[in-house]
């Protein structure tokens, strides 16, 4: 456990806990985030992962949201398809306000892990323990390939709706490609796993400052010099792990574009 845990997560936790404990289709609760990568404070989620028996799977799967009323106050739910994982309960409970993530998976499930879990509750401590020492653990790091594809496709988009005076859109999408690209690649520089913008600006000082050069306003002039800040940053990062191809004529078809279409110098 976390040296300190707030009083709040630690009394939902020990709610989950014994749940989970008086339920024989459940044979074990592990812990991932913040409960073992630290910097736990009032502000985190608690995240979950529930092993269920083979035979009960469906039967607990069926049931998820029951489970998740048993325990605590259920404001709201719901399945984590939108991030690739349908096995996912994303909940939030209250009043006291606490974002809670429940994953219900079988022995098997644990076979391919993005990190090592804290073992919270074992029916068979030794055969969970054994099972996550098998497991692959690896954080699903993305290649230089992955970036380059996508790259300069998400800001040409943004380019486009810069032009047509969407700014709503192209605050968007530089948002959008922080999160997907930017802080990732940033994050592949400092050695550290691609976690987005993840604790950017607790982490990484100087990350953070180029970051933020490609925070816009609500204002032309300001989205402009975002989405060109977010180009040279693209293409700095690009040089640390050159991908094998690069997307021919860019970044130069792109400042082309956005003096054609906007109808400034760079």
């Amino acid at each position: 456990m976390p040296s300190t845990i707030p009083q709040l997560h630690t009394e939902f936790l020990e709610r989950v806990r014994s749940e989970v404990a008086r339920d024989t289709r459940l044979n074990a609760l592990l812990a991932g985030g913040s409960y073992i990568h630290g910097g736990f404070d009032p502000h985190s989620d608690l995240d979950f992962v529930i092993v269920v028996e083979d035979d009960s799977y469906p039967e607990v799967m069926a049931s998820r949201q029951e489970f998740a009323h048993r325990i605590g106050d259920l404001l709201s739910a719901f399945t984590g398809e939108h991030v690739g994982e349908p096995r996912l309960l994303i909940c939030l409970y209250g009043p006291s306000l606490i974002h809670v993530d429940l994953k219900f998976v079988t022995s098997a499930g644990l076979g391919r892990l993005v990190e090592r879990p804290a073992v919270l509750f074992a029916r068979n401590l030794e055969h969970t323990e054994a099972l996550l020492d098998a497991a692959t653990i690896a954080w699903p790091n993305l290649t230089p390939e992955w970036f380059e594809q996508r790259a300069w496709i998400w800001l040409h988009y943004g380019a486009t709706k810069l032009a047509r005076g969407e700014l709503f859109e192209t605050i968007g999408i530089l948002g959008f490609f922080r999160e997907q690209v930017l802080g990732p690649m940033l994050h592949r520089r400092a050695g550290r796993p691609q976690r987005g913008v993840r604790r950017m600006e607790s982490m990484d000082v100087r990350a953070s400052a180029q970051l933020a050069r490609t925070v816009a306003t609500h204002d032309a002039v300001s989205a402009r010099a975002a989405l060109l800040a977010a180009i040279d940053l693209y293409v700095d990062l690009r040089s640390d792990e050159p991908p094998r191809e690069v997307v021919r004529q860019m970044p130069e078809a792109l400042f082309s574009h956005l003096k054609e279409s906007i109808g400034a110098t760079q």
